[in-house]
């Protein structure tokens, strides 16, 4: 029997099959744009100089961008020269980047930093005034105990009552009382600060 001596009686090996050609120049993921993803609430915490015109700047390039903010609130910081906003805004995740970016270009703005995702500690302060009569005071006043609230103010047809912890109870709060009638209602929007050891004003700390 004849055959290829170099073989030793064994079958020839399989020729590898050939790789699949990789195009020259791959089409890269459509890229998301803004307004284009799903609205969501964010929100940002921004270190500025306590300077005038700030807020200003702020709140009116959210405006050009045409976010529908929720709440917007600013207080001092241990620094006297320094202030701190939390806003809360709705805006699709790529929008929303953008314009954190666009903050960060801003005169006197010194830090931002989005919240969304973390762990965070927040809490609203309310101040309601509640119809209240003779006829249904003490039932006002056992609500108000029951809400963790606080009485801050008593007249003959109304009472004012100081209530705070994170939104949704505050929400739940002014739902319960609705009831009776309010008056009068303002409320502060949530302030947030982040769990843990970290500290956004130290980051910035002259």
């Amino acid at each position: 029997m004849s055959g290829d001596p170099s073989s030793n009686g064994r079958p020839p090996a399989p020729t590898p099959a050939a790789a699949a050609p990789v195009p020259a120049h791959a089409t890269p993921p459509a890229r998301a744009l803004p307004g284009g993803g799903e609205t969501r609430r964010h929100t940002l915490i921004v270190i500025v100089l306590n300077k005038p015109g700030v807020l200003n700047r702020v709140s009116s390039l959210m405006r050009a961008r045409n976010f529908n903010i929720d709440s917007l609130a600013v207080s001092h910081t241990d620094q006297p020269d320094v202030s701190r906003m939390t806003i809360s805004l709705h805006g699709d995740d790529v929008a929303v980047e953008q314009a954190a970016k666009q903050l960060y270009r801003l005169i006197d703005v010194l830090k931002v930093q989005e919240v969304t995702e973390e762990p965070v500690v927040a809490q609203e302060l309310a101040l309601v005034k509640i119809r209240a009569t003779d006829a249904n005071r003490a039932e006002v006043l056992k609500l108000v105990e029951l809400s963790k609230g606080r009485v801050v103010d008593l007249a003959g047809e109304s009472v004012i009552v100081e209530v705070t912890g994170p939104e949704s109870e505050v929400d739940q709060f002014v739902a319960l009382v609705r009831t009776y009638g309010i008056k009068e209602l303002v409320r502060t929007g949530s302030v947030v600060m982040s769990r843990g050891s970290s500290s956004i004003e130290e980051a910035v700390k002259r």
